[in-house]
């Protein structure tokens, strides 16, 4: 049984002094020895989670970094390299609008089968949003596959889809936010708190920059997920109550999908979420690809326009080139 503490150091004077009353000449290799059985040792060799993550607990500058005076919260993320290459109130607590739906997407994947049939539920009725709430037109007993729904969900931004979904996992919106939390929690997302799927505001909603890397780092995991935000158009048969076809279009909304923002130099955009409401602003997540095939993850929340949204992460993106 190995000494620890106050006895080892007692035991090892204890030697010490019959090692000189003995008169051996070399007291020092004993205690040398002593030491190296008893001290020189690793004290932990487990995995730590965070290694293979990006992490930074201040704001970090970059070369032609975004100005700090349009938006709230930026980062640039080196995914392989696991370097913060730029940071700004990385973990402060924001509203986070329809980039909600990645953690949504998340759950779905891990709990479902894409090719399961989904029959969707009262709650996700097209009826139940406001005009300006994006959605996907979904009608009460429509019938699609949960691959589907999640196309409508990252790509068309639906929030009838997202509760679709929600309603097909967990049986209840509120089950559903509850495994979005715990998800959030295994991730060390701990300053996210979800009520909804969909992200329409609530002021007990909330996540920060860093949080929404940490879920679409989980995401990007996911050869599903990938596939489906490098989408650029998709085009579902659903199902309805009288069982007559009918055919949607859905498509990717950022800016640089459809040809509204001037693509960036610095990488490829391979796809990400969106999100807008009045409270938080405008939101954008992405996955990008740099010259060599590394993935790096951007996101900007609370940007004060689109406009501004997709210059600001224009700049981020082009500082990928410039750190290779």
């Amino acid at each position: 049984m190995r000494c620890t503490g106050k006895i080892c150091r007692l035991l090892m004077a204890a030697a010490m002094c019959m090692v000189m009353a003995s008169g051996c000449s070399e007291p020092e290799k004993i205690a040398a020895a002593y030491e190296e059985e008893n001290y020189n040792k690793d004290i932990y060799r487990g995995t730590l989670f965070a290694e293979d993550l990006c992490t930074a607990t201040e704001d970090v500058s970059a070369e032609g970094e975004p100005d700090p005076s349009t938006f709230h919260s930026g980062a640039l993320f080196d995914v392989n390299g696991r370097n913060v290459n730029y940071a700004r109130r990385i973990h402060e607590q924001l509203y986070p609008a329809s980039t909600t739906k990645i953690m949504t997407a998340l759950v779905a994947v891990k709990n479902g089968n894409l090719s399961e049939t989904v029959t969707v539920a009262p709650e996700a009725d097209v009826s139940n949003f406001a005009w300006d709430e994006k959605t996907c037109g979904l009608k009460t007993g429509d019938q699609l596959t949960l691959g589907d729904l999640l196309h409508g969900l990252l790509l068309e931004s639906g929030n009838d889809a997202a509760v679709a979904i929600a309603m097909h996992i967990a049986g209840s919106a509120e089950t559903f936010s509850q495994m979005m939390n715990e998800e959030a929690q295994r991730l060390m997302a701990t300053n996210t708190h979800f009520v909804n799927s969909n992200g329409l505001h609530d002021t007990d909603h909330y996540t920060t920059a860093y949080d929404l890397y940490l879920i679409f780092n989980e995401c990007i995991k996911h050869q599903e997920f990938v596939d489906i935000i490098s989408t650029k158009q998709y085009t579902v048969k659903i199902t309805g109550t009288d069982g007559n076809l009918r055919q949607a279009d859905w498509a990717q909304t950022n800016f640089y999908a459809t040809g509204s923002a001037e693509l960036p130099t610095g990488a490829t955009v391979i796809g990400g979420k969106t999100g807008t409401t009045d409270e938080a602003g405008n939101c954008l997540i992405l996955l990008n690809k740099a010259p060599d095939d590394s993935p790096y993850i951007s996101v900007v929340m609370g940007a004060e326009s689109k406009a501004l949204l997709y210059q600001d992460m224009t700049a981020l993106i082009n500082g990928i080139s410039a750190n290779e």
